[in-house]
């Protein structure tokens, strides 16, 4: 089995749909929304859809296509992502000859996927993209994609004076472990589904273990 067959088998029972997406669906050289964020976001997807329903195959595109245009965190364009990664996904699903219907109901979800963009969800697919996108920044595995990003933008750890920022203004751009605060922390409570939220109560906590673990060593 070669390497890009076996990253599309990880998309069962959606394998030959991947096979088709994979090469549309992320840049290689950003390691925070790579095959392996997809094969995560695909698992905590079917793990909700089996409890919430939904069109499985219009859930398996949205996830592979989801993060189809990249746009760095530090760019003014951050908040257009998901209407451009929504836009190429539909000329992509168009030129596979999906009917309307699907290409709208994937476009949709990848829209309001993103937190930057603040659109809510308004069907299943799309609640479940969400949930299963944001479980991604949350837990053991949010950590280490806030601490990647943050090499990847060049700033520190922690400010070495104030790392809870109790005497100063919180910072992510400067300080990776700000992030947890402007952003991660706050996840858990948008949560769109029963088990989205659950799961993310469980991720929650792991965030707040680490984020502890290192407040110790510090």
């Amino acid at each position: 089995m070669t390497r890009s067959s076996a990253l599309a088998a990880a998309f069962a029972p959606h394998a030959d749909l991947a096979a088709v997406l994979l090469p549309h669906a992320f840049v290689a050289d950003d390691g925070s929304h790579d095959a392996s964020h997809l094969i995560r976001v695909w698992k905590n997807a079917a793990r909700i859809h089996a409890e919430e329903g939904g069109a499985e195959r219009v859930l398996a595109a949205a996830v592979l296509l989801h993060d189809c245009v990249s746009v760095e965190k530090n760019s003014p364009h951050r908040m257009q992502a998901s209407r451009l990664a929504a836009e190429k996904a539909t000329d992509i699903l168009r030129n596979l000859d999906w009917s309307a219907e699907d290409i709208v109901s994937v476009a949709h979800a990848i829209l309001t996927h993103s937190f930057s963009a603040n659109v809510a969800p308004e069907t299943i697919e799309a609640k479940i993209l969400q949930d299963a996108d944001r479980l991604d920044a949350i837990g053991m595995v949010g950590a280490a994609r806030c601490f990647y990003i943050a090499g990847r933008m060049g700033s520190g750890l922690y400010d070495p004076l104030d790392p809870l920022a109790e005497d100063r203004e919180l910072d992510d751009k400067a300080f990776a472990i700000d992030h947890f605060e402007t952003k991660l922390f706050k996840l858990a409570d948008g949560f769109q589904t029963a088990a989205g939220r659950r799961l993310a109560l469980e991720r929650q906590q792991r965030l707040r273990d680490v984020l502890a673990m290192m407040l110790d060593e510090i």
